[in-house]
Order: C-alpha cells, then structure tokens, then sequence
C-alpha cells in the first residue's frame, strides 16, 4: 500500500510540476528537477523501494525508441559526421575529463568509480534544448545535429558505463579486451535490433487493429532491449537501431487511427517516465545527503560547480576545434553546404543539458559489490550527478534563450517553407485525382467546385505566417475558428438537453477536435 501511495504522490507532484511549466513556457525537465530538487530537501521521506538495475529496463527502452522514431533518417545520414563526432568523441572525451576531475578532488575514489560517474554524466539530453530551439526558428540544420546527438551519444554513454560499472565490480580492466567486447556489443546490438524492427513490421501489417498496433508498438523497446540483453550485446543500440528501422517504414505500414492513438500514449508514457525518474531523486536525495554528512556543505557545493564547469568546458574546447578540421573530418555529407558559423558553433556548446539518462543510470547503479561491500562512493556519485544535472538544465536551458537573441541566431523559416511546398504538391495532386474521377465518371466539372474551393482554402491556411499570409487567408482562419467553436456549442447544447445520445455526441467531438487542432 506505501508503494501504491507514493507512486499516487509522485505522479501528483509531476501533474503540477508539468503545469507550472506550461503555465510559465519553459521546458518541464526544468520545472522538474527543481521539484525533484525540493523532495530531497524534506526529512524523513519514506524510501522508494525498488530494484536499481530494474530502472534501465523499465525507463531507458521507450524513451530512447520514442527518440529514435522521431528522428528524421535523411537528416541524420546527411549530418552523421557531426553527430558521430559529438555523440561518440565527445562522450568519450567528457568521461575521461569528468573522471579524472573527481579523482582530482576526491582522491579515495579508485578510477573505474570515477569514469562510472564520468560515463553517467556524459550524454547531454537534447529534450530541454529542442523544446526552445523549435520556438525560437533556429536553423534546422542545428536542432537535427542535437537530436541526432542525443539518441546516438545515450547510447555510447551507457556502453561506456556499462564496461566502468564491470571493471568496479570485477576489480580489473584491459583497454584492449574493453576495445574488442565494446565493438562486439555495438555492432550485435545494432544487428538484433534491426532483425526485430523488420520483424515487427512484418506482424503490424497483419494486426489491423489500431488498439493492438499501439500496444505491439509499446512491447518493441522492451523487445529488444531484453533480447539484446540476454545476448549479452547492447540494449540501447537494440533499442535505437529498432526505432530508426521502424520509423522509416512507420508512414507505409501505420493507420491514422493508430498513429493518433499512438501519439497521446507515446508522449503520456515518456512524460511519466520522466516525472517519476526525477520524483524518485528526489526521495533518494534525502537518504543521500544522510550519507554523506562526512563532507561539509561546502564541499559538496564545491565539487558540484567544479564538475558542472568542467562538463561544460570540456564541450565547448570539442565543439570548436572539430568544427574547422578538415571537411572530410567534420564536414556534412551535403556537398556545398555552408559550415556552421561561430554563432551556431556557440548555441550547440551551450546545449548541453543533462537529463532523463543520467538519471536512470545513477539511480541503476548497485548498492554493492560482489564480495558484500558498499558500491565506493556510490552517495557522492549519485549527489553530483544530480547536481549537473541541475545545473545544467536550470542554468543553460533558462539562459539559452537569451543567448539565442544575443547571437541573433534564429528566424529560420525553411521548415515552414518546405512545408508550404509539400502542401502545395499535395494539393495538385488532390485536384489532379479529382479531375481523373471526373473524366472517368463522365460527371460535368461544377459538381467538383466546392471541393477545388476546399483545398484551396486548405493550402491558404497552411501558408506560414510572414510568408505567403494575406488578409484574406487570416480572416479564412478565424472564421473557420469561430464556426468550429459555435458548432462545439451547438453540440454541447443538444447533448445536455438529451436531444442525441452520448454515443453520437463523442464521435462529433472528436471530428471537431481534430479539426480544431488542424487550425
């Protein structure tokens, strides 16, 4: 019953953090790690009881999958050079940076603890980050580079945490044997999980019920991340190979139905996902900070600012210098496509932000080892990881803005262009078919009129702001506003003075909503 109550508590502290951070405009990861922050700061909390290896199965799968769905693979292929760089240089550079940084300050710590924390902290997370760049117009090319970051460098970060975490509970380690499993372990991951995506894919064509696609789709993370697992090869990559795999096939084999469906459940999980991760660093935060009354306030503060600074230089003293290697090195896979500006160059270094994978991996991390003792240092880890995190995303996601604006970096409207192009390809395509039909039907060509007149109200409204907006396409959307809104009421009017059933009145509402949402 404590269990059930306090899963009640979290969720309830996550549904006003979310609306603290709508209400506000700014990313929820924000809002939640100050909540998470503020639990920790109770006495006396009662201990979530869970099993620390169990957090990476449950959390890590569908957040990285939802990740690697919604990654574009045009963009990612065309950009895979930088995001290589970053993803997997990067991490590397910042593990041995940040774990030599804590042996530094803490010299009782044996090295492999260290780099265990250095790994934990390596992987920025591009969610916080995105969520202001997509308000703010930034270059796309900017926010794919981020993204694709992301979803490869939780990958590589949690490999390397892997192999640290082994060499604390084994007592050894040999670069070379490391070298050699950590190819084995990529490469059989990335394997496994494009087997299972192209099998999945087999069996979604012939479900044909949107309930059952959606819960197909919820089982594929776990899938392969446990089947990866088993083999002994890498989850994560299972995990994200899979998601690539099937979100490039996802437009051909998935119904509207179910891809409506499937995105209320996807963003709601991931949301749940995330708030109860931070809820429960919270909890654990107070039994923490318990533990580590050897170290004075000071000290602890110390510590986290200088390995924050020492995250966040080591990413700007990479971004930099990669940037103007050789084009062969870090250039894009688009020929004649300009390189990143100083501006831009800057706005990446300052993206990064800690998040939801740090977390899992510190909360994951065993009590003890194998012969009965402590995990060495496992508290402070734990601590400091959460205070990146903090001050990373409280401190460069509420800044970014304004460093945006600074740079003037920003106004790019290339995605609204292209997609004001496709509308408009779309269209011709829609009157092209309707003219076929006509010829086909032998009907005379005026019973297609209010149709034509449809789709071109239709592509005016998709016309973007400051582009191809005309008075007459504003004033089209607002009275297309105003008419949805008196037929809402209309609706409601009839169904409580029980003229139509509740059956017709949901089904009417939903066709209202989605038309809603289209303006």
């Amino acid at each position: 019953m404590l269990l059930l109550e306090l899963v009640l508590l979290l969720l309830l502290c996550a549904v006003a953090l979310g609306w603290i951070a709508r209400h506000f405009k700014f990313p929820y990861p924000i809002a939640l790690v100050a909540g998470g922050a503020l639990l920790g700061l109770l006495p006396r909390l009662p201990q979530f009881p869970f099993d620390p290896q169990l957090i990476l199965v449950v959390v890590l799968p569908p957040i990285l999958y939802q990740a690697a769905l919604l990654t574009s693979w045009s963009d990612f292929k065309a950009n895979i050079r930088p995001i290589g760089l970053l993803a997997i240089g990067l991490v590397v550079a910042t593990t041995l940076a940040v774990g030599a940084a804590l042996k530094l300050m803490v010299p009782d710590i044996p090295w492999a603890a260290a780099f265990v924390f250095g790994a934990i902290v390596s992987p920025p997370d591009a969610v916080a980050a995105t969520a202001i760049l997509s308000r703010l117009n930034i270059p796309r090319r900017i926010v794919t580079i981020l993204e694709g970051e992301s979803l490869v460098n939780d990958a590589s970060g949690l490999v390397l945490y892997k192999f640290a975490v082994a060499a604390v509970l084994t007592g050894g380690f040999s670069l070379l044997d490391a070298s050699t499993q950590f190819v084995g372990v990529a490469a059989g991951g990335t394997a496994l999980g494009v087997a299972l995506a192209f099998v999945f894919i087999a069996i979604h064509k012939r479900l044909g019920d949107p309930f059952i696609e959606v819960l197909t789709s919820l089982l594929v993370p776990y899938a392969a991340y446990i089947a990866a697992e088993s083999l002994h090869v890498s989850g994560v990559l299972a995990v994200v190979a899979a998601g690539l795999v099937r979100g490039r096939h996802a437009p051909e084999i998935v119904s509207a139905e179910m891809r409506i469906i499937a995105r209320s459940v996807w963003n709601l999980l991931v949301f749940m996902l995330n708030s109860l991760i931070f809820m429960l660093i919270g909890l654990q935060m107070s039994d923490v900070l318990e533990k580590l009354t050897r170290h004075t306030a000071l000290e602890l503060f110390g510590w986290g600012l200088f390995i924050s600074a020492v995250a966040i230089a080591v990413r700007f003293a990479w971004v930099y210098p990669v940037a103007f290697l050789p084009r062969w090195l870090a250039g894009s896979l688009r020929e004649g496509e300009p390189a990143l500006r100083k501006r831009e160059l800057g706005i990446i270094s300052w993206c990064g932000m800690r998040g939801i994978v740090s977390l899992a991996a510190a909360l994951a991390l065993p009590a003890t080892l194998p012969d009965g003792t402590p995990f060495p240092q496992r508290e402070l880890i734990v601590f400091l990881t959460f205070f990146v995190i903090a001050t990373t995303l409280v401190g460069q996601g509420l800044s970014l803005p304004a460093l945006i604006r600074h740079l003037r970096v920003g106004t790019d409207w290339s995605v609204r262009a292209e997609q004001q192009r496709v509308r408009a390809a779309m269209s011709a395509a829609a009157l092209g078919a309707i003219d076929a039909m006509l010829r086909q039907e032998n009907a005379p060509p005026e019973w297609a009129e209010p149709l034509r007149a449809e789709i071109g109200d239709r592509l005016a409204l998709a016309a973007p702001a400051g582009l191809e907006s005309t008075p007459r396409a504003e004033l089209v959307a607002r009275l297309r506003h105003a008419a949805l809104q008196a037929e809402r009421r209309e609706l409601i009017r009839l169904w409580r003075d029980n003229e139509i059933s509740d059956e017709v009145m949901h089904h009417l509402e939903e066709i209202l909503d989605y038309q809603e949402a289209h303006l």
